[in-house]
């Protein structure tokens, strides 16, 4: 006798797997992991985790040097050893020193300051390939890193200030009012730099081979910025430039921010050998790198840490 097999009748599917995933996911209070929040909400994950900011970029700054004998001390003798280097190399054998009254104190301004944008831009170029255990392992906007890292470099830039104080008195420059000037530029640096790590660490976490060439490029960007040596002298010696040389030396936002401060600091250092409206274009520079850096990042942060 012959068993006849029936192809069993087909069950009917349950009804959430007929829902919109999309639907059932919402019904449940599901969302997507990862997912970028709106650009108010996400300013306002980023605030309230001010404090992990603010202690990751100290945690950070002291474990830097926690391998060298001298610790801390490197954080003001890396920058005072470059510019005793650029004095040398700049200032005695090729000349530059000649015409600018208190050069020491200039020099030393100019390294420093610099040293902040330089260091802010390549740690935020790193901030999220250099990071990925823990982009990967905890949630929170990714923002905080950049941020945290510039936190870190102006930190240990007020370091070096404290040096850079006691070299102005050396070489005779007084305290004088003029001082206070250096807060809102130093504000005004900070949110520049912030901005630019954080269009720098959306780039490297897509093309990390671009922290290799970044040395490169702000070695470039170091040269033409005044560091060493007078962008106004420069242009007064040679009026054989092409008329476009001087203005886009002066408005470069690296030489705004450095002459902003040696204004500041240095008596000798005078408004006129500042560009035109300075203020205005100090406060340019740090919204258009801030505020569109902010949104560029924030445009991918569903990427990050991912692939």
């Amino acid at each position: 006798m012959s068993q006849v097999l029936h192809t069993p009748p087909p069950t009917t599917a349950p009804p959430a797997a007929e829902e919109d995933l999309a639907a059932l996911a919402a019904r449940h209070g599901l969302s997507v992991s990862g997912a970028r929040p709106s650009l108010p909400e996400y300013v306002r994950q980023l605030w309230a985790r001010r404090h992990f900011i603010g202690a990751f970029a100290t945690a950070k700054l002291t474990a830097q040097y926690s391998q060298a004998k001298l610790g801390q001390v490197w954080q003001v003798m890396t920058p005072l050893l470059n510019a005793a280097v650029y004095f040398l190399i700049f200032g005695v054998l090729l000349g530059t020193k000649k015409g600018i009254p208190d050069y020491v104190p200039f020099l030393v301004t100019g390294v420093f300051i610099w040293t902040f944008t330089q260091s802010s831009i390549m740690a935020g170029t790193r901030a999220i390939s250099g990071n990925l255990g823990l982009v990967r392992a905890l949630h929170f906007p990714r923002a905080a890193l950049p941020v945290s890292f510039c936190l870190q470099q102006l930190q240990q830039l007020l370091f070096s200030m404290a040096a850079l104080v006691v070299i102005l008195l050396a070489f005779g420059v007084p305290p004088a009012a003029s001082w206070v000037l250096a807060i809102p530029a130093l504000v005004l640096q900070f949110t520049f730099n912030a901005g630019v790590s954080m269009i720098m660490a959306r780039l490297g976490a897509k093309l990390p081979d671009i922290a290799q060439l970044m040395p490169f490029a702000l070695r470039t960007w170091m040269y033409v910025s005044g560091v060493m040596w007078s962008i106004d002298q420069l242009v007064g010696k040679h009026s054989d430039l092409p008329s476009w040389v001087a203005p886009v030396l002066q408005a470069n936002p690296a030489a705004v921010y450095i002459d902003l401060m040696r204004f500041a600091l240095i008596d000798s250092f005078h408004a006129s050998q500042l560009p035109d409206h300075v203020w205005l274009l100090a406060a340019g520079w740090a919204l258009l790198a801030g505020v569109g850096g902010f949104i560029y990042f924030w445009k991918a942060e569903e990427t990050y840490g991912r692939g």
